[in-house]
């Protein structure tokens, strides 16, 4: 398995996650129901306003799913960014991973890389952490 998404996303992901910085980041990538394409892209509001956790406002997820269903679109990629560590999910992350079939994307922004970026994708299934290859489309 592996994830294929287009630069035009990745660029907006990693502007995102510097425009927000110091705290971290979040949002999904929607598509066709049963596709796993990464298509459109809809940043979210990190209500825990945190530079070491997210967490989607309730309301705003229930918008989200609406707009999904309404749509016959899914959710395939949940990001968001790590501002002092490196793209790898946290026992918070594997915690709330709620979607078996997502792609857990992670953008690291630490100074240490600076100014390269992380970006990895996991599928994070009962707790099990997969990284998997991410291919990035034109």
């Amino acid at each position: 398995m592996s994830l294929e998404i287009s630069q035009a996303i990745v660029d907006a992901i990693l502007e995102q996650s510097r425009a927000e910085y110091p705290d971290e980041c979040c949002g999904v990538v929607l598509g066709p129901v049963g596709s796993d394409k990464a298509l459109r892209l809809k940043p979210m509001v990190n209500s825990a306003h945190s530079p070491t956790f997210y967490e989607f406002d309730p309301k705003d997820l229930l918008a989200l799913y609406r707009e999904v269903d309404d749509n016959d679109e899914e959710i395939v990629v949940i990001y968001h960014s790590h501002t002092e560590t490196e793209a790898y999910p946290s026992r918070t992350d594997i915690a709330y991973a709620g979607e078996p079939g997502a792609h857990y994307v992670l953008v690291s922004t630490r100074k240490e890389i600076a100014p390269a970026t992380e970006f990895r994708s996991y599928r994070i299934i009962d707790g099990v952490v997969t990284e998997e290859p991410v291919v990035i489309t034109g």
